[in-house]
């Protein structure tokens, strides 16, 4: 089992790494000081649990969860020095909750709780976006989209590997994605995980900030407040 271990913490991060060291089946897919990073990261490294801190800059613990609720993979184990968010964790369907320091017993029966999860979930179905790329037919899985713009008659789709073409209209991918697409502007949709913040300009116009891209595109004012109830930041 992968595991992604996210703390702002240095020496709670090493303590983790150290007693996962010790647990059979295990490996450690990265160790991440934040959410942001997290959230950027989870397509690459494809972990299959989080071990989550909840109180860290930015974007914290119950956040990133709320973002991840409903998927399969990643499962959540909370780790934190808070005993007053439990009940929320468990409201979003994590594992377990752990309070620190952590002990090794409490981690074992957490992780073989993770594995017995995964082990019964139903099997994922990927999902992916069909077009053209440098003149090829290709297909690029929906996870690893960064976000589709429209562009004159096509739609640019911007991945990890480049951009694929597409001649599908937004509104057909938003009808067709409902669950994997969110809109941020007539012409621009985005998965929800690349979603990292909103930030308000002087003019008042509002720019999204993306995680695996420098691009900010413009808000909307009428998908504003479904994208702040998102992001939950007011």
């Amino acid at each position: 089992m992968r595991v992604l271990i996210v703390d702002d913490e240095p020496l709670a991060r090493a303590r983790l790494a150290a007693l996962l060291g010790e647990c059979d089946d295990i490996t450690i897919a990265g160790s991440i000081g934040d959410s942001e990073a997290a959230l950027t990261s989870i397509s690459e490294l494809q972990p299959d649990l989080l071990l989550l801190d909840i109180n860290m800059p930015g974007i914290d613990g119950i956040a990133l969860a709320r973002r991840l609720a409903g998927q399969s993979r990643p499962q959540i184990v909370f780790c934190t020095a808070y005993e007053n968010y439990a009940v929320h964790a468990f409201d979003l369907g994590a594992i377990d909750y752990l309070l620190k320091p952590v002990r090794m017993e409490r981690l074992r029966e957490a992780l073989q709780r993770a594995k017995q999860r995964l082990t019964s979930a139903p099997r994922e179905h990927i999902r992916y976006l069909g077009g053209r790329q440098r003149g090829e037919q290709v297909r690029i899985a929906l996870d690893e989209v960064i976000y589709l713009l429209a562009e004159e008659k096509y739609v640019v789709v911007q991945h990890r590997g480049g951009q694929l073409l597409l001649e599908e209209s937004l509104r057909q991918l938003e009808e067709a994605y409902s669950e994997q697409l969110i809109r941020l502007h007539r012409n621009c949709l985005v998965p929800p995980q690349r979603l990292l913040g909103l930030k308000t300009l002087s003019d008042g116009r509002v720019l999204a900030r993306l995680g695996g891209t420098e691009l900010t595109p413009e808000v909307s004012r009428r998908n504003l407040p479904a994208l702040r109830k998102l992001l939950r930041i007011g």
